[in-house]
């Protein structure tokens, strides 16, 4: 268990984007609702939504399914980013956050929002008027704890004069790296939990074989330059190398990624995504996986930001994300 804002969770928590968006063809209602189920039985108590996921579907999804477990469960979800009339938009304006926070009241079937992050910070409206209006969501009982999403240690610094921010979520994983140049040391200077997404870089880290020839038309790594040639190709030679560490280490790839991330700091929390009950548990016996300072030091120099080809987002995407960048 580990502290996240006022909350005591798992450190494994389960990011729920994959039920609902982003890989293709989600998975059936039934399907999704046996993940949820398989990760109440294992323990798992931080579930992270978002209102953009499937543009409202995966709330209808989450809510009401964890609805009798809801005071057992830390129940997560994002808003300032949504689709609207078939189309992805950011906005976080007050009038905007002021829309979100019911739509995902509603959907979700509940009173409160344990944490709700503002998704992206829009880069038009200063983020002092976002986190206030969040600020009085808490007032008004809607809330109870304000996260951020993809910022810069500077918008953290701006955000938390304004509201005690509670959590900082943002990729972070031996291939992304990027929290590391000030948003981690910002997160640990005033007291703010990160929650890492996508700790086995979108699947890459596994013993799964990607072929992103054979992802769906709707998968979203077809546009992410890292899974696109010549990058591919020059990512996957580090593969074999990386399978070998985890088989020294006594773990499968993906409990090699998401330990490595979970022994960085304390205060880190892993929210991986996944449709499968059997990777769930693999993700979950982490927590029985030590890596040794050997075995970090092998895992870094193989899989680090000199080594991994293309950035982690094309252009366009990139242009929407606050978070520091290596040049």
């Amino acid at each position: 268990m580990r502290k996240l804002g006022p909350f005591e969770v798992s450190e494994v928590g389960l990011g729920c984007m994959n039920l609902s968006h982003a890989y293709g063809v989600p998975p059936s209602r039934e399907q999704g609702e046996a993940v949820l189920q398989k990760a109440l039985e294992l323990g798992i108590t931080h579930f992270d939504s978002a209102l953009l996921y499937g543009f409202g579907r995966n709330e209808e999804l989450v809510g009401p399914f964890l609805k009798p477990h809801r005071e057992n469960i830390v129940l997560v979800s994002k808003c300032g980013m949504r689709g609207e009339n078939g189309v992805r938009s950011i906005d976080a304006s007050p009038a905007k956050l002021r829309e979100d926070i019911e739509n995902s009241l509603r959907r979700l079937q509940t009173d409160v929002i344990d944490l709700y992050y503002l998704h992206r910070y829009d880069m038009i409206t200063p983020i002092e008027d976002s986190v206030g209006e969040l600020s009085r969501f808490v007032d008004e009982g809607k809330v109870r704890a304000i996260g951020l999403s993809e910022v810069s240690a500077t918008t953290i610094r701006k955000a938390h004069e304004v509201h005690p921010i509670a959590a900082v979520q943002s990729e972070y994983s031996l291939w992304s790296r990027n929290v590391e140049i000030a948003v981690l040391d910002t997160c640990d200077e005033l007291g703010i939990a990160f929650v890492a997404f996508s700790p086995l870089a979108r699947g890459f880290l596994t013993d799964v074989d990607i072929d992103p020839e054979r992802f769906a038309d709707k998968d979203i790594r077809r546009g992410m330059p890292r899974f696109q040639q010549p990058h591919f190709l020059a990512n996957h030679e580090l593969l074999p190398e990386y399978r070998a560490i985890a088989h020294d280490a006594g773990c499968t790839s993906a409990q090699l990624a998401i330990a490595w991330v979970l022994q960085r700091r304390d205060n880190i929390h892993v929210i991986p995504g996944t449709t499968s009950t059997e990777h769930l548990e693999e993700d979950w016996a982490v927590k029985d996986v030590e890596l040794s300072p050997d075995i970090c030091r092998r895992v870094e120099a193989l899989v680090n930001t000199s080594t991994v080809s293309g950035p982690r987002y094309p252009a366009t995407t990139q242009a929407e994300i606050d978070t520091e960048e290596f040049e």
